[in-house]
């Protein structure tokens, strides 16, 4: 069956973007916008504002910019907001971050950071018990919570005088929650609230609030948050585009380009030992258990999907997959993951591969947040609600339709994405097949 291609409404007007936390990851994303709006600096590692996007034929020479191929908004149509549960504006926020220069890229722009100052967040510290927030709504009572969500979108509507909103999680991971019957139903969901059920946790509020308002919502971190039956059945229904989870950056970036080679060339695998060294306030999170666990969760399940030991027994079925994060104050938020991978190919023979990156947590998640944004506004333009598996490519653990498993290949997710885009516009899908290149004159 062929899907028809949907009618895209233009981006006319401002997008408003709110943001769940304005720590190092959502300070860095808005300052590079702001330097981009400027021409100051490049907006490298987005795919909306410095990739191509191939049509046609490989001799049709048709190669325009994403940006240029379908409407997305404008950067400089796109404007701020946040809650955190620490009062710093973003200028503060990125100071304290330390991810930017501040005299390369914060000065110059420390009006428009300062704009930026976040709204008290709906904070429950038994979910993030290393954080101790005091900008908060200063209550627990999630019905009281939720609504004060709501409330607060309109303002920022009505303040900022946009004409469309997305939110996005930019905060810290949650304690590991195992999906139950109060996320069935919107009325199980519903009856869980007014019971302040523990099974409830923050982000599914924020999720909640953006879907009654029209909201796309991007879930930045391994919480389970919107992935439920009852909040995907929700955003169907009223026609918003819901994606997640947990932003591909570093060590799980390196997994979805590794794990596709060894299984290309049915090479085996012994195991993977992962371990990271952060200091942001993510690493101070994540060092309690209870939220590691949801981290783990996410970063475990990439290798079992690419791999497939059920299939290929003898090869994979019987990895010693570990992950580790260790929170190390020094490192800040330059992340270092460390990779030591046995492996084993001809006859048997072992080999050994060992990646150490060092690399910049906010660095590598800003532009991945950026696009998420700009797609996800495109999404509910073009009329696409729900889950959106085509943005898996920014995920560590992509959400999917139920009973399907997650594509984590990141080159195929690569063109799952692009392909997506090409659909959206009318364009031919790209299959590489290659044959009419060697069939004769096809054309």
């Amino acid at each position: 069956m062929v899907m028809p291609q949907p009618q895209i409404a233009p981006a006319e007007g401002k997008l408003g973007v709110l943001t769940v936390g304005l720590g190092a990851v959502a300070s860095t994303l808005i300052a590079g916008v702001e330097l981009a709006k400027r021409g100051q600096a490049a907006p490298i590692g987005s795919l909306t504002q410095m990739d191509t996007i191939r049509l046609g034929k490989r001799t049709d020479g048709r190669s325009p910019m994403i940006k240029d191929f379908v409407p997305l908004a404008n950067l400089n149509d796109v404007v701020f907001g946040a809650w955190d549960p620490f009062p710093d504006d973003a200028y503060v926020a990125a100071q304290r971050a330390g991810v930017l220069e501040s005299g390369k890229h914060l000065e110059g722009i420390a009006e428009a950071l300062r704009d930026v100052r976040p709204m008290p967040a709906a904070f429950d510290r038994s979910y993030v018990k290393r954080l101790d927030g005091v900008h908060t709504m200063a209550t627990i009572d999630k019905r009281s919570m939720l609504n004060a969500i709501r409330e607060d979108i309109n303002t920022f509507r009505d303040e900022k005088q946009v004409e469309r909103v997305v939110m996005l999680w930019a905060a810290s991971t949650e304690i590991f929650i195992e999906p139950g019957p109060a996320h069935q139903t919107i009325e199980a969901f519903n009856a869980a609230i007014d019971a302040n059920d523990p099974m409830i946790a923050p982000s599914m509020l924020y999720a909640y609030a953006a879907i009654l308002e029209g909201v796309p919502f991007a879930n930045g971190a391994p919480n389970l948050t919107v992935d439920v039956p009852a909040l995907r059945d929700l955003s169907v229904e009223h026609g918003v585009p819901i994606s997640g989870k947990d932003f591909k950056t570093g060590q799980t970036l390196i997994k979805t380009v590794l794990g596709p080679m060894l299984r290309a060339r049915m090479l085996g695998l012994s195991g993977w030992y992962s371990t990271n060294i952060l200091g942001n306030r993510d690493g101070e999170v994540l060092d309690d258990p209870d939220n590691f666990k949801t981290k783990e969760e996410s970063k475990l399940g990439v290798l079992e999907h690419i791999l497939d030991a059920e299939a290929f027994p003898d090869l994979y079925g019987d990895v010693y997959h570990k992950v580790r994060i260790n929170y190390y104050p020094p490192r800040g938020d330059n992340k270092e993951g460390w990779d030591n991978i046995d492996l084993f190919g001809w006859l048997g023979y072992p080999m050994q591969l060992k990646v150490d990156f060092l690399c910049r947590d906010s660095i590598l998640a800003a532009p991945l947040a950026l696009d998420l944004i700009l797609f996800s506004d495109l999404a509910q333009r073009a009329g696409m609600s729900g889950i959106q598996e085509w943005l898996s490519f920014y995920y560590k653990a992509p959400m999917v339709a139920p009973g399907l498993h997650p594509e984590h290949d990141l080159f195929v997710q690569l063109e799952k994405l692009k392909n997506t885009l090409r659909w959206m516009m009318g364009e031919d899908q790209i299959t590489h097949l290659g044959r009419e290149y060697y069939d004769g004159d096809e054309a």
